[in-house]
């Protein structure tokens, strides 16, 4: 099975500046992302993807939370995924969560990076 990157993050303390970076740096516009999600606000790209074609967003993350680049890569049984990634030493470091028609989870990699795992079941 190989597993596709279908989408990505850029969360940090001030979303305004990155947004600004990235729209100077890359030419990406912003709409607003709807409600926040476990503490988390922000823009998605403008049309629901980047020009790469991924769906993505950059926004701010809440109080406690750390800032981070994210890859979400599509697996298809999620808790199939978990296990595995547990096997292999990973942590999970976001429970499954729905979003929309999708669900999500974040794993470490060995090296304490997170990893982000989705699946459309």
């Amino acid at each position: 099975m190989t597993s596709r990157v279908v989408g990505f993050e850029v969360m940090g303390q001030d979303a305004d500046k990155l947004r600004r970076f990235y729209g100077d740096l890359l030419g990406w516009r912003f709409e607003a992302g709807g409600p926040p999600r476990g503490g988390l606000s922000g823009g998605l790209i403008e049309g629901g993807s980047a020009p790469s074609g991924l769906a993505g967003r950059v926004g701010q993350t809440g109080p406690g939370h750390p800032n981070w680049m994210l890859l979400y890569n599509e697996v298809p049984d999620l808790d199939a995924a978990l296990e595995r990634a547990q096997g292999l030493g990973s942590r999970i470091l976001m429970a499954p969560v729905r979003v929309a028609a999708s669900t999500i989870a974040v794993v470490s990699d060995p090296e304490g990076h997170p990893v982000g795992l989705c699946s459309a079941a």
